[in-house]
Parts: structure tokens; sequence; C-alpha cells
């Protein structure tokens, strides 16, 4: 009888094994750790007493990103940046840039993410303009906006990006101002390919872009802002403009209209890694009020020396209708920059 059941056992595994060795194994969680960092050498143009000069680390970000099964994907990024000189230990600083999960169900074009996340727009459009080691967009450098805050989002992506959106409830101060009270911002973006080009990715092609935001600061009153853009991008050019209008208070009385526009373009020479850039960004912080637009140009070359290093020579000049407010202002309102990124 035992020599019977050995058998049988036998028999069973000899059955059961190779079944077992073709059932599919459990993905397993994949982590990476990547990073990016900005260099400079900046001189002060119409700094004509002091001819002041340095050089910084403007940016360094660590990114760690993991992958797991069943769609949910993790992100920490921090970021190393100079703070403001309010101490006397201006040592570089690290904070949270970002920290979140974000789950895709199987099959699905939504993904859902918590935690410290991307707002709408500023990701969005450093990577159509590809230049965030010269500076902030215009949105971004003028206040109105924040690259990453505290909140709840959705992405969604149909038909390999011909539409791509995103929208999400945040505390609305972004990721340096805190977690504000009970109020929130709502902020969506949706962009749309009108016309393919050689560049598939999420900003390629020729686009045409919304974005709203609407909320109240922990202040009081409100923050809004409406925007839309054309823009174009291929393997060789890109061209972009948009135009914002912008309303805030502080209180539940006065709105005090603004509007930002910008425009630039990037051309990349055949069989070459040189670059020309360009970008002329116009902001009115209060359209009622004559003589405070601030013009800005951003003109410069890159050169990509390797696919890890990227090296640009720009100028950046700002003008104030009317005239500088201070001298101060008047001797740091132009530069000329050497930068550099590197990535790994």
């Amino acid at each position: 009888m035992h020599a019977r059941l050995l058998a049988t056992l036998c028999v069973f595994s000899m059955v059961a094994l190779p079944v077992a060795a073709q059932a599919p194994a459990a993905q397993a969680p994949q982590v990476t750790v990547s990073g990016v960092a900005y260099l400079q050498y900046l001189y002060q143009l119409k700094d004509t007493a002091a001819h002041n000069n340095n050089f910084d680390v403007t940016r360094a970000y660590i990114n760690v990103i993991g992958r797991f099964s069943g769609g949910l994907y993790t992100r920490i990024t921090v970021d190393v940046n100079r703070p403001p000189a309010v101490t006397t230990d201006n040592s570089l600083r690290y904070r949270l840039k970002y920290a979140y999960a974000a789950y895709t169900p199987q099959g699905s074009s939504l993904t859902y993410k918590l935690g410290q996340i991307h707002t709408p727009f500023i990701d969005w459009e450093e990577a159509l303009w590809d230049y965030r080691m010269q500076g902030q967009m215009a949105m971004e450098r003028g206040g109105y906006l924040s690259s990453s805050d505290f909140g709840l989002g959705v992405d969604g992506n149909w038909k390999a990006d011909k539409v791509n959106m995103q929208v999400g409830i945040y505390n609305g101060e972004g990721y340096s101002g805190g977690t504000g009270d009970k109020r929130k911002d709502l902020m969506g973006r949706v962009s749309v390919r009108v016309s393919e080009t050689d560049d598939a990715s999420r900003v390629g092609g020729l686009r045409v872009t919304a974005y709203g935001h609407y909320g109240k600061p922990t202040t009081g009153g409100i923050r809004s802002r409406l925007l839309g853009m054309v823009s174009y991008r291929s393997k060789q050019i890109t061209l972009a403009g948009e135009y914002a209008i912008t309303r805030d208070s502080v209180t539940a009385g006065v709105k005090n209209p603004g509007s930002v526009a910008s425009v630039f373009g990037v051309y990349h020479f055949s069989n070459s890694k040189a670059a020309l850039l360009a970008r002329v960004d116009l902001t009115d912080p209060n359209t009622n009020v004559g003589n405070n637009r601030l013009t800005r140009f951003i003109g410069g070359a890159s050169y990509q020396l390797s696919p890890n290093l990227r090296l640009l020579a720009d100028l950046d000049m700002l003008s104030y209708q009317g005239g500088a407010p201070t001298p101060a202002l008047e001797a740091t309102r132009s530069q000329a920059y050497f930068q550099a990124q590197f990535t790994f």
C-alpha cells in the first residue's frame, strides 16, 4: 500500500511541477536612483561699480523612484538649493520637492496621485521648453504658479498622448508655502495634439493647451489663473506662445488683474549637438496701474557635450517700464551666464 501511495505521489508531482513552473511570477519591485544638477557662473552686466560675479550650484535633485506590481508607482525627490540670505549660514540646504504614491489601474488611461505632487502646468511646460537649467518659467518666476504642492490629483493620457491632462485639488500655497488652512485650490490642464511631428512625446507635435486655476489663499480673497498656449515641437524646432490672465486679492474686496505673456523657441542644428534658444516674458502684475510691466529677454546657445552633460551660454536681461525702482534692482537686472546641467 505504501508503494502504491508513493507511486501516486510521484505521478502527481510530475504533472504539477510543469504547471507551477508556468504560473506567472509576481513582478519584482524596481527601485531606481537618478539625479540632475544645475551649475553656473554669473556676471552682473549692469553692476558697473562692484562688477559682482560668482559661481554657484543653483539646484541639485535626487530622485528615488519605485515601480511595483499592480500599477503602483512611488517617487521621492530631494531638492538641494541655496536659501534666501537671511542668516549668517548661507550653505546649500535640502528640502522635499516631491513625495507621492501613484496608482494606475490595469488598462486604464488614468493615474491617481496623492502626496506632494506636480502641479498641472509648470512641469509640463518645462518639458516643452527643455531648459530649466536657465531658470524658472514666466508664470513661476512671477510668483503665480508653483511646480509642486500638497494634494490629490489625476493624470490622463489618451491615444499615445494625443490628449493628455492633469487635474487636482491642492493646498494652494506651493511646496515652499506650508500646508495652508481650510481653503483649497483647484487646478487643471488639458493639451490636445492637433497635428503630428517626429516628436511623439507628451509635448510633441502642434498642440493647443489650456490651464485653469481657482482658489482662496490662506489670507482670504481669491487666486485665479486662466492660460492658453499654442505650441509646436519637433526634434529640430520648438515654438510656443502663451497668454495668462491672473486675479489676486488678499481680501474679498479688490481683485488685482494681471497678465503674463511668454514666447519662446529652440532650434537644433541638423547633424549637430548645438542649439539656439530665445524667450521673451511680459509680466504686468496689475493692468489697472501704469508703468509696472516687466519685460525679460533670454537668449543663448547650448551644446550637448554628452548624453549626461549639457552646456549653455546665455544672456538674461530684464527691463522695467518706467525704469528700475531702485539702484540695487538696476544693478542686478541683466546677467551673463555660463551654465551646465549634468544627469546620472
